[in-house]
């Protein structure tokens, strides 16, 4: 597997792993200009493809840092077909590595991937607060 960081992210290829991970279910993936907005406001994406050139993507982290203090992973998308091979383990380990290690690490994870993150070795938060968005 190939991991680096592809900061001009396509919005199609971005649109696809969303939609193939089931995180479709939960982004605007039929809002191109918001998908574009939601890339050029990342300033670190790093990305899972086979080790070959020009293989598809097949894992995408999509985050918002200051890389001094924190970092927010606003999206950790893998594709079906590629899930339960470690990709999404490797796709924190390689953020990780780019933010180095007095940077935390934040995320807000959907009911059903709780358990990965335990594993991964990631902490719960008992208090976090939001405000919703209304679209």
């Amino acid at each position: 597997m190939l991991y680096e960081r592809e900061q001009t992210l396509g919005v199609d290829e971005f649109r696809q792993v969303l939609a193939h991970s089931g995180l479709g279910a939960t982004r605007p993936v039929d809002d191109e200009p918001r998908l574009k907005a939601m890339l050029s406001g990342s300033n670190l994406i790093v990305t899972a493809r086979l080790d070959r050139p020009g293989a598809p993507l097949v894992g995408v982290a999509r985050c918002i840092t200051d890389f001094s203090w924190n970092c927010y992973l606003s999206e950790l998308a893998v594709s079906a077909s590629a899930q339960k091979l470690g990709i999404g383990k490797g796709l924190l380990d390689e953020v990780r590595r780019q933010l180095g290690p007095s940077v935390s690490l934040i995320l807000a994870s959907v009911p059903d991937a709780v358990g990965f993150y335990e594993r991964a070795g990631m902490t719960r938060l008992p208090d976090a607060f939001w405000y919703r968005r209304e679209y």
